[in-house]
């Protein structure tokens, strides 16, 4: 898969009834073959009359998003981050290893007392998100973690934090199963991470 322009959709790592039932496969599919396949293609358009800037990798455009032609710039940020943060979000999940590792579990433990200290704070970033956004785990320089939300499509990539997980409340990762019901949907969202995915981001 190419890491610079042209941006392909990668493939979805399971069958979309994999996250059943707490994400319906409808939901699966339309998220990742439709939505995030329109922030690839408007990435790629976006891109295609400059190419200057089609050896860069998704990582360096949004990074460097201010050097980039005015003109783009937004579409670059908008898609750019849908495709970045859509990528992260599907990988991180999947049919298997539903719970942290003793490593893992002492580090969530130790930067907010208890695993589910840990699972509220995450909810409640999710659930408080006004509008469309995401809610991260993320970690600082000294691998201290952190709970925060962005909004729309931005990401984490001008910040010195590394993202560990994300949840997507865009009402098209959950509304047809879900409908208003945000916090249902960020409850149930914890037994489809795969904590071993998630562990090679920390």
């Amino acid at each position: 898969m190419n890491d610079h322009y042209p941006f392909q959709l990668l493939p979805l790592p399971y069958a979309y009834d994999a996250l059943e039932p707490y994400i319906d496969a409808e939901t699966v599919e339309i998220h990742h073959d439709r939505h995030l396949k329109a922030y690839v293609d408007h990435l790629n358009e976006a891109l295609a009359p400059y190419p200057q800037l089609h050896g860069m990798t998704l990582e360096e455009l949004l990074i460097n998003s201010n050097r980039l032609p005015k003109c783009i710039q937004t579409a670059v940020i908008n898609n750019g981050g849908g495709v970045y943060n859509h990528n992260f979000y599907f990988n991180i999940m999947g049919p298997y290893n539903h719970e942290p590792s003793v490593k893992m579990m002492r580090a969530l433990e130790k930067a907010f007392g208890s695993f589910g200290n840990f699972k509220k704070a995450l909810k409640e970033s999710a659930v408080n998100r006004f509008g469309s956004g995401y809610a991260w785990l993320a970690a600082d320089p000294c691998g201290k973690l952190t709970i925060l939300s962005t909004a729309n499509q931005d990401t984490l990539l001008k910040t010195c934090l590394k993202p560990i997980l994300l949840v997507d409340v865009w009402e098209h990762a959950y509304y047809l199963k879900y409908k208003n019901l945000r916090g249902d949907y960020a409850e149930n969202w914890f037994n489809v991470l795969d904590w071993s995915r998630i562990e090679n981001h920390y």
